[in-house]
């Protein structure tokens, strides 16, 4: 095995007693918690913190739109670069987590998010406000998107990796759940510096945890990933590869596979379906209908709390289903679920519209663990930069969605026609899903000693 390859740093008690434990695979019955733990518990408060740190500028739109007088489209436009860059960073973010490092990357991405937040006290011009909280936080945020999930559960992660992978995709939930009603609350009050600084202090406070907790692979700490068997190159630390040109190579790579377009396509409807068209746009539709905005966004944030249990519950499927199944079963309901919602929608909030706030949210983002499955099982130690592509065709399907309705909106007074379309949408990435061809890509490992 390797020894820790960061001569720089102080090693933890966590590092040094995982080296000389003489029980190093997972599924033994250890005195001590296998180290996997403590990097998928640091990369949990990472990820709440970039979930909820991207979801700011929203709630300080108003706020600055009284002080400074900027219209909001200017505003918006700060808004949608942070959300392009958060899909668009993942699969450089990736190839740079090979490159130099899980620690180093999420390190470098929060403090580019405390200092982006934090500068904004001083911000007179639109151009500062997108250069920071669209910028610099964006690609801070991008940084610790789901490609971050992928590199940590392909790593440290053999036994229970889906439910692992699940449990850190809720954090993104579970971050808009603490951060916005915690920040709307302080914009009100304090107006929207005190916000901003808090974010930033957020932020720096994560950076010792990842610094101390954070290990790249397995085998830089003496042990092997937690459930992997003995000989297994799971988590054993090989060179350095291409740095950023990488995203760029494995996206060549994999575009020649099928595979790779079918869970792309996929991914992006899923985009669509949540972050661009429910997740943009329930609130307006439920208020055409008669309900109020108020009802209709408590409704919206019901949704989030459902989704934290719907994706731990899909991670745990994952385990022990085919992921293909899943992917099939998840697209196809939530298709039917969107063709029915223009007829659930009344000024009252009737039972069966609380079955689709509860299933919606349980299907919300129940797609991420058996995509970085399917992305790990057909293109190995490219996975994880593979599923960052995947990703971003998830930001960009949630874009186009999001510009889709608004204009179905204007042009025929109703969103019905795009939950129509958007449920079409899901049916056919149902079908791509079933396409999915059952042989994997072996996985290039090269084993150092």
């Amino acid at each position: 095995m390797t020894e820790l390859q960061d001569p720089g740093s102080v090693e933890p008690d966590l590092a040094r007693s995982a080296r000389t434990s003489s029980v190093p695979s997972a599924g033994s019955a250890g005195r001590r918690v296998h180290p996997a733990w403590f990097v998928a518990a640091t990369g949990f408060v990472a990820l709440i913190g970039a979930a909820g740190f991207r979801s700011v500028p929203s709630v300080l739109m108003d706020p600055l739109h009284r002080e400074f007088g900027w219209s909001h489209g200017t505003i918006g436009a700060a808004v949608s670069l942070n959300m392009v860059l958060y899909g668009g960073i993942s699969p450089f973010a990736a190839a740079l987590m090979d490159r130099f490092g899980i620690r180093r990357v999420v390190a470098f991405a929060l403090l580019l998010v405390a200092a982006g937040s934090g500068l904004t006290v001083f911000m007179t011009r639109p151009w500062e406000l997108i250069a920071t909280w669209g910028l610099m936080v964006g690609v801070g945020v991008g940084s610790m998107s789901m490609a971050f999930v992928a590199t940590i559960t392909g790593r440290w992660f053999v036994r229970h990796r889906g439910l692992v992978t699940g449990v850190l995709t809720a954090a993104s939930a579970t971050g808009q759940l603490i951060f916005l009603p915690l920040i709307s609350m302080l914009a009100q009050a304090h107006g929207w510096r005190l916000p901003s600084l808090v974010v930033a202090g957020a932020a720096l406070a994560v950076v010792p945890l990842v610094l101390l907790f954070i290990r790249d692979f397995p085998s830089d700490v003496g042990v092997r990933a937690y459930g992997a068997e003995p000989g297994s190159a799971i988590g054993v630390r090989t060179p350095p590869q291409g740095g950023i040109t990488r995203a760029a190579t494995v996206l060549f790579r994999v575009a020649r596979k099928p595979q790779f377009w079918f869970l792309a396509a996929g991914f992006a409807v899923c985009g669509a379906s949540t972050n661009g068209l429910v997740g943009t746009y329930f609130v307006s539709a439920a208020h055409d209908h008669g309900m109020p905005p108020t009802t209709a966004a408590s409704l919206l944030a019901t949704v989030g709390v459902f989704d934290v249990a719907g994706t731990i519950a899909s991670g745990w499927l994952t385990d022990r289903m085919d992921a293909r199944y899943l992917l099939i079963a998840y697209y196809a309901l939530r298709g039917l679920s969107l063709l029915i919602l223009p007829s659930l929608l009344a000024p009252e909030t009737k039972p069966s519209l609380w079955v689709f706030i509860v299933f919606y949210g349980l299907d919300w983002v129940a797609t991420v663990p058996p995509t970085v499955a399917l992305c790990r099982k057909f293109f190995g130690d490219d996975g994880p930069v593979a599923f960052g592509w995947a990703f971003a065709s998830h930001q960009v399907g949630a874009a186009l969605a999001a510009v889709g309705a608004g204009i179905v909106r204007d042009v025929r007074g109703s969103y019905d026609l795009a939950w129509y379309i958007a449920g079409g949408l899901c049916a056919i990435a149902a079908v791509l899903s079933g396409l999915i061809r059952s042989r994997s890509t072996t996985a290039r490992v090269a084993v150092t000693g």
